[in-house]
C-alpha cells in the first residue's frame, strides 16, 4: 500500500478536502458545468485541498459497457481536456487513484492513461492506481498541557482513498462497502466512489495508544463521493436509479483533531 506525507503550511486554521471522482469526462452525460463548478471551488478555496478518486475519464471501449460511439471525445481528447482542467490546481491535489473506466484501456492495451496525465502535470509522485494512504499535516495543534511535541507541532490526519468496485444497486449495500474499509487499514477518514451514492458517516472505533499502553476512542469519517452525471446511457438502460450530483467536502480542524463532511 503506497503512503503518501502531505505537508501543508502550519499558520493554517483548517484545511478542506475536496474530491473529484466519477466525473466521466467525455461520456454524452457528463455534466460540465458540475465539472467546472468543482474545480473552481477547489481553486479559489485558499485551504482547499483535492483527493482524485478515479473514474475522471469515461473512456468507452468497443467492448465496453459504456456507448462508445455516442462519446463526445477520444480518449487521446478526454486525456488532454482532464490534463488542463487539473492544471490550476495541481498544487492542491493531494492524492490520485484510478477508476475501473480507465483500467479499461490499461486492461485492453497496457497504458495507464491516469498516469500519463500525472506525468504530464507533474504530480506522479501523488499516484496510487490501486489506492492510497495519505498523512496529511498542517496547522498548529492545541498544547493541553504541554503534550505537543515542539519538534513536530503540525496537526495530522491520515486519509485511505480507493474508487472501489461492486456495491449492488441498494442502498445498504453501497454503505456496507464503504464501511468495510475500516477492515483494510486503520486510518481517521476513508473515501470511496465508483457507486455514485453521496454518503457521510461516522464510526467509533478504539485505537490502540502503545506510548502510553491504553486504548483511545476516535471517530472514523466515511465519505461515499457522488458522480457528475446526468441521466440516460446504459444507467438508464439498465435500470440504475439517477444519481444525485451533490458530493461532500470534508472540514478538517487544525487546532484540535476533528474531521466533519458536509454535503
Amino acid at each position: 500500500m503506497k503512503s503518501i506525507r502531505a505537508d501543508y503550511p502550519t499558520d493554517w486554521p483548517y484545511a478542506n478536502v475536496y474530491t473529484l471522482a466519477d466525473l466521466h469526462i467525455g461520456d454524452a452525460h457528463c455534466n460540465e458545468v458540475e465539472v467546472l463548478d468543482r474545480v473552481k471551488a477547489i481553486a479559489d478555496d485558499p485551504y482547499g485541498l483535492c483527493v482524485c478518486n478515479g473514474d475522471l475519464m469515461n473512456t468507452a471501449l468497443r467492448n465496453s459497457v459504456s456507448d462508445v460511439y455516442g462519446e463526445l471525445m477520444s480518449p487521446m481528447q478526454q486525456i488532454a481536456y482532464l490534463v488542463d482542467l487539473l492544471r490550476p490546481i495541481k498544487d492542491k491535489i493531494i492524492a490520485v487513484t484510478t477508476g475501473n473506466h480507465e483500467q479499461r484501456t490499461y486492461r485492453t492495451d497496457g497504458i495507464d492513461i491516469t498516469r500519463l496525465v500525472c506525468r504530464e502535470l507533474g504530480i506522479e509522485d501523488k499516484y496510487a492506481p490501486e489506492g492510497v494512504l495519505v498523512f496529511l499535516r498542517f496547522g498548529t495543534r492545541s498544547r493541553h498541557g504541554g503534550h505537543v511535541n515542539d519538534r513536530n507541532p503540525r496537526q495530522w490526519y491520515s486519509i485511505y482513498a480507493t474508487h472501489g468496485s461492486g456495491g449492488g444497486r441498494k442502498e445498504g449495500a453501497k454503505a456496507i462497502r464503504l464501511a468495510d474499509m475500516a477492515a483494510i487499514v486503520d486510518a481517521d477518514i476513508y473515501i470511496h466512489s465508483h457507486t455514485h451514492l453521496p454518503m457521510v458517516m461516522k464510526q467509533s472505533f478504539f485505537r490502540a495508544d502503545s506510548s502510553n499502553c491504553m486504548a483511545r476512542q476516535v471517530s472514523k469519517l466515511f465519505i461515499n463521493t457522488g458522480a457528475a452525471m446526468g441521466y440516460g446511457g446504459y444507467g438508464q438502460a439498465q435500470e440504475f436509479k439517477p444519481a444525485s450530483t451533490d458530493t461532500a467536502h470534508i472540514r478538517l480542524d487544525a487546532k484540535t483533531k476533528r474531521a466533519t463532511a458536509t454535503l
